[in-house]
């Protein structure tokens, strides 16, 4: 049988991974395969909490036997008999840090192997970590293409500030003063006001 999981992050859009791999997988060597792809530290304790369709937990598995067994010990085919439609896999027990991991479909027809990753979208979790956000995730008065200019009216900035139905030929006609000012000074500057001398030159 082919397992098809789908690795998501709470809230975030802009993630996901997606494996395949046979029902006699265990989970230790799911775990190894995310690990390795997904560049989780090597050195923290693990933990997949196993839930069915409401939500309520089935078991947990660990590298210790929490009352459901070892992840070296527990396939993938025996948690979805158990009623497990996915699992919430900390890859750092001690910090809390976890993704969630949803089973898509299972295939009778086809024969699977050892996990393997299919699809990719968004950069590894730490990037999340670190301040990253994706496209998708962007509020909407943020989500422009580089060059795009923002709509105003979603950044909050009212009509005199230049908001959506402000003139843009306000903007232009500022600019044009600032310029028509430059040159009157650069005129000053250059000399070309003449003075015949009847011009009233007291300050």
């Amino acid at each position: 049988m082919l397992y098809r999981y789908k690795v998501t992050l709470a809230g975030i859009k802009g993630f996901f991974r997606v494996y395949e791999m046979d029902g006699d997988t265990t989970l230790y060597d799911f775990h190894k395969q995310m690990r390795a792809d997904m560049d989780f530290p090597q050195d923290q304790l693990i933990m997949f909490k196993g839930l069915d369709s409401s939500g309520g937990v089935v078991g947990r598995y660990g590298f210790f036997d929490l009352g459901s067994g070892t992840v070296d010990k527990v396939t993938v085919n025996a948690t979805a008999q158990a009623g497990v439609v996915s699992f919430q896999y900390f890859y750092d027990v001690p910090n809390r840090k976890s993704v969630i991991v949803t089973l898509e479909s299972v295939d009778e027809t086809l024969q699977g192997g050892s996990p393997s990753l299919v699809d990719v979208k968004g950069p590894n979790p730490v990037e999340f970590e670190n301040g990253y956000v994706a496209y998708e995730d962007l509020p909407d008065s943020q989500r422009h293409l580089p060059g795009q200019k923002p709509e105003w009216s979603m950044i909050g900035l009212s009509d005199e500030d230049g908001g959506a139905d402000a003139d843009p030929d306000d903007f232009d006609d500022d600019e044009d003063d600032d310029d028509d000012d430059d040159d009157e000074t650069d005129d000053d500057e250059d000399g070309k006001i003449v003075f015949d001398g009847t011009e009233d030159l007291e300050i």
